[in-house]
């Protein structure tokens, strides 16, 4: 993400101008933009003109129109593939597919007088990549908006992890950023039963391997400098008939940079089963931690696993849900907050200020705060635990902070009506 203009006083009023590079940008766009703001955008529409002989001329004009946000829709095909991933047959598994791009439209009247389109019209903003974008919040720039925008401009992103999930015939490629898993292929190929048919069998390991190789060319980027490591799992020994093949294939073929790249990046990890969501297990594995624990998917990860292991040790100190992790911040308990994104998307601007208070509590008092992207599978295991837990630096029993909090607002509930009934 390229920043091309900012303007934020110290009140947090203001606006940025961004412009996205790639499909990782656009989920950073996606949660920086939120109901109710301003966007500025290039934009495409439709203008008719009638002549004085009352013919009607239309043509398309590019215009940069600013529309007040009512709805956002964020699309990939990485998201759906990432939840949900019996891999089956894909239609291009010979010959592949483009890497899947994300999609950003923004719809609202438009706020700024333009001479082709009239103030309060409806418009579908397209956002593309780049193109500038300005963006000026409704409710100003807090701390976590603002947080997002510093991370969002470091240079050098791009996909540091790519992986080949294998079951035996199947296979997916995945790219895995920052913030997303990017689903970019997927191949099956049927491979008769061995007991049938020895020879046939063997036909259709060679045909899996081959085109399994092929694919691994053209979805791979072996060659880039920031990949730091390539992941071959697969639950039995799949993995590594496929490493020993592209091995094969890569000296036979004399490709020094991918013979080089297979010795320094290939990591095997065995998973439980061939599906994307098991990469939760391959970014905890051993084999992998070391080498992947400063990027923020693989500290996810950690910290997920930290917090499940701490709730079946000792509940007292793994609290989840948003009334109980409040109640934990309030006491000052908290060690590692883990929240998603998808919270401080909420529609509602007061709920998202719930939670940047929540964090900025969490901070000032030494806590850590891991912001969990909903586009890796760390983030969406923390959804289906209500988006937000905690590590808690010392139990608590629930039952009895619920209790203490309860006798807390009777107590002022008292004070209260004997303050406005004296004479009671």
């Amino acid at each position: 993400m390229k920043l091309v203009n900012k303007h934020i006083d110290k009140h947090g009023t203001g606006h940025v101008t961004l412009r996205p590079e790639d499909d990782e940008d656009m989920w950073h766009l996606y949660n920086l933009i939120q109901e109710g703001d301003s966007v500025r955008a290039p934009a495409i529409r439709r203008v008719q003109k009638i002549s004085s002989t009352g013919s009607v001329d239309s043509s398309r004009l590019k215009l940069n129109l600013t529309i007040k946000v009512t709805r956002i829709e964020f699309s990939s095909a990485a998201r759906g593939a990432s939840s949900d991933d019996t891999p089956g047959e894909s239609p291009d598994s010979a010959a592949g597919q483009q890497p899947t791009t994300a999609a950003l439209q923004l719809t609202g009247p438009v706020v700024v007088e333009n001479q082709h389109v009239r103030l309060g019209a409806f418009h579908t903003l397209d956002i593309e990549v780049q193109r500038d974008v300005r963006i000026e919040k409704f409710e100003g720039w807090d701390s976590v908006a603002s947080a997002r925008v510093q991370e969002a401009i470091i240079p050098g992103k791009g996909a540091e992890v790519a992986a080949v999930v294998c079951g035996e015939g199947t296979a997916a490629f995945c790219l895995l950023s920052q913030h997303m898993t990017l689903v970019t292929h997927r191949l099956s190929v049927p491979i008769p039963r061995k007991a049938g048919s020895s020879s046939q069998h063997e036909k259709g390991l060679s045909k899996f391997y081959g085109t399994l190789f092929d694919s691994f060319i053209r979805h791979v980027p072996y060659a880039n400098v920031g990949l730091k490591a390539i992941v071959l799992a697969s639950p039995g020994w799949v993995r590594d008939s496929v490493y020993d093949y592209i091995v094969q294939e890569a000296s036979r073929r004399g490709d020094k940079i991918l013979q080089k790249a297979l010795k320094d990046k290939v990591v095997r990890v065995h998973i439980s089963s061939p599906h994307v969501h098991s990469l939760v297990e391959v970014l905890k594995s051993p084999e992998i931690v070391s080498q992947l624990k400063e990027t923020k998917f693989a500290r996810e990860g950690i910290v997920l696993d930290k917090f499940f292991k701490m709730l079946g040790v000792d509940e007292m100190r793994a609290w989840y849900g948003p009334d109980h992790v409040v109640l934990a911040a309030d006491r000052s308990a908290i060690g590692t907050l883990l929240i998603s994104d998808d919270l401080f998307r909420a529609s509602n601007p007061v709920t998202r200020k719930k939670y940047v208070a929540l964090v900025e509590a969490v901070q000032q008092k030494g806590g850590e705060v891991v912001i969990f992207s909903s586009m890796h599978e760390s983030g969406q295991q923390l959804n289906q635990l209500t988006g937000i837990a905690a590590i808690l630096t010392f139990p608590l029993d629930v039952e009895v902070v619920e209790a203490e909090e309860k006798q807390a607002a009777e107590a002022e509930q008292t004070q209260d009506s004997e303050a406005t009934d004296p004479d009671g």
